[in-house]
């Protein structure tokens, strides 16, 4: 297993009147996070806060190129993020323990934070579909280029780590500096992740992704 210092690259925030930073996601324009009761979008190039949408945010966040997914307790809702409605609700697999959220392969990845375990979940049912164990608890989780990470937060110890999606292997990690944590996490399906700073740090921050050698 490889593992080496992460390398934040840019920190956002704080951002003015938010306490916590949860689920982070991007939808090829705006990175987008959760902070309790709403879900903001910041411009990743400026910095800027660009909108909010009043709903309960206290977890996971995703985009499946449509629509948003949020964790709100025990439930992840389906949000139309043009007008903010909620279009769907279904259970979340840890009834309330949930933490990261990610959209692939026409699913839903759940992280459940003190189970140390991520589902693979149906997003019309919430019916599980298959379940990956970790050894550490699980925060944001991601798919990048067929890759799995997911964040880790445990004690004062923090990392993103690349796991077989088979087996839950630890095959990458990127160790978090000391006092600095992970929440939410996404890929900008290029050279940098989305970390939501959790805690009362408000803040998100970008951690370059390895590069991967030429096939």
């Amino acid at each position: 297993m490889k593992s080496t210092t992460a390398e934040i690259v840019r920190e956002y925030g704080p951002f003015e009147g938010v306490k916590n930073v949860g689920g982070v996601t991007y939808d090829g324009r705006h990175v987008w996070y959760a902070a309790g009761d709403k879900l903001i979008a910041f411009d990743p190039a400026s910095g800027e806060t660009q909108r909010s949408i009043d709903v309960a945010a206290h977890a996971g966040t995703a985009f499946d190129g449509r629509y948003l997914y949020q964790i709100a307790e025990a439930r992840i809702h389906k949000i139309d993020p043009a007008t903010g409605h909620v279009l769907a609700t279904i259970p979340a697999p840890g009834n309330g323990g949930d933490s990261g959220l990610a959209w692939a392969e026409g699913t839903l990845w759940v992280g459940q934070h003190r189970d140390r375990k991520i589902h693979q979940i149906d997003p019309e049912t919430g019916a599980i579909l298959r379940t990956i164990e970790s050894n550490r608890f699980v925060t944001g989780v991601t798919w990048v280029d067929g890759e799995l990470w997911h964040g880790t937060w445990e004690g004062e110890e923090s990392d993103i780590r690349r796991i077989d999606a088979s087996t839950g292997e630890v095959l990458e990690r990127l160790e978090m500096p000391p006092g600095v944590g992970v929440s939410g996490l996404e890929s900008d399906g290029g050279d940098r992740f989305f970390c939501g700073g959790g805690g009362k740090s408000a803040k998100v921050r970008a951690v370059r992704r390895p590069e991967r050698p030429a096939r």
